[in-house]
Order: structure tokens, then sequence, then C-alpha cells
């Protein structure tokens, strides 16, 4: 594992947006744009926050999202509402680079407009998105790709997720098949809820997160049980 300890949730996501703009600008140089994935859940609030003073070139930025909710637009609970929040309303990205998961037209149509949405758009070579984030649940849980669920083992671009153990229990997922082809997949992993799963993948358990090929992990201290 690529691990990478920092004091807090907060240096944590200074330096994941950091890297995320040191490979924003590679990517537009060496291919004209960069498409990145943005996660959901608490510790990506600190990166998304970070990342918009940061100077990309949001002409050029076409932004994805890992999982999304099953609920209407504009949803309190939906992570593009969270995305908007810290990151999207702050920055000068066209509307149209914005590419949402309509995930309020249930699990089974959204995963297939979505799948669709992903093979349509020039200039992503062979569905490699140049930079996935990610975040991890107590439970292992990466995406919406939970323990023991029948939606890991589905090999679909994007795929429909029923009966999540977590509300809500229906939800779009990216699979793993899109994941693992990514340039740089970083996971963000902060507190000490956090320490239980690190161990267990680190010792070889095969929980989601721990599926993912080749993550640079980003935790805090709390995370990694250094305080």
């Amino acid at each position: 594992m690529h691990v990478w300890v920092f004091p807090d949730a907060g240096e944590l996501g200074h330096a994941a947006a950091k890297l995320t703009a040191q490979a924003c600008a590679e990517a537009i140089a060496a291919r004209g744009a960069f498409h990145l994935v943005l996660a959901g859940g608490n510790t990506p609030r600190f990166c998304y926050a970070s990342l918009r003073d940061m100077p990309l070139d949001w002409s050029r930025v076409h932004i994805w999202f890992g999982d999304e909710r099953c609920l209407p637009p504009g949803d309190a609970e939906r992570n593009d509402r969270m995305a908007d929040e810290t990151l999207l309303s702050h920055v000068a990205i066209p509307p149209a680079q914005i590419h949402r998961m309509p995930a309020e037209l249930g699990p089974e149509e959204g995963a297939g407009l979505y799948a669709t949405e992903m093979a349509q758009v020039p200039m992503m070579d062979m569905l490699r998105f140049d930079m996935i984030h990610l975040g991890m649940g107590e439970d292992g849980h990466t995406a919406s790709l939970f323990p023991g669920h029948a939606a890991l083992s589905d090999e679909r671009l994007a795929i429909p997720v029923f009966n999540s153990p977590k509300p809500p229990p229906e939800r779009v997922s990216m699979g793993f098949s899109v994941i693992n082809a990514a340039r740089q997949v970083l996971i963000l992993a902060a507190g000490a809820g956090k320490q239980d799963a690190l161990a267990r993948i680190r010792g070889g358990e095969r929980l989601p997160a721990g599926l993912v090929h080749n993550p640079q992990w980003f935790i805090d201290r709390d995370a990694a049980g250094q305080n």
C-alpha cells in the first residue's frame, strides 16, 4: 500500500488538492482535458474546499461522480450537492462539463444512462479517467460498493445498487472496471473510525476499498492509529 499520513483531515485535504492540481496540469498538457471523478462523504470536503483555490484551468476540466444516491436533484444528501457547495459553485467550470449521475431516475436507468455518457465523451482513452477520488466507510466500502454486496461482482461501467446497508437503499456507482482503469486513484480516509478497516485491508482482507488497484492512500493520524 502507498500510504501518506497527515496530522489531520484539513492537511490531508490540502495535500490531496495539490496533487489533484498537479495531475490536472499534466493531463491538460498531454491530452487537452482533465477528467476528474469526485467522491462523496465527509473527508473529501476538505480537499474540495482547498481545490477551489488551486490554479486549475477549469475551462478544460470535466467533473464526474463515483457514486450517487437515488434522491431528487438538489437533495441535501446527494453527493453532487456537497460538491456544488464545497467546490463547483466557486469555480468557473462550464456547466456542460459537470457530468452528474441521473440517480433520481432509479438505479437501473441512472446507471445505464451514465455508462452511455461515459462511453461517448471524446478524449477519454479507453475510459481511463485521469484521477478518481474515493472515500472509505468504516466497513471498508468505497463509492457505493459494500462488503459482500452483489454489486461487487457487477462488471458494468456504472452499476445499479439495491438494498444498500446504508440509507438510502438505492444508489448508482461506478464499477471496479472503471475505477481500476484510472491513471491515478486517491483514497481519502480520516478519523479513528477508519482504523479497523485499514488494518484489515493491510492484513490482506478483501474489503471493497482494498480491491482498488494501486491507489494512493491519504489518511490522517487518527485513521492510522497514531494518536
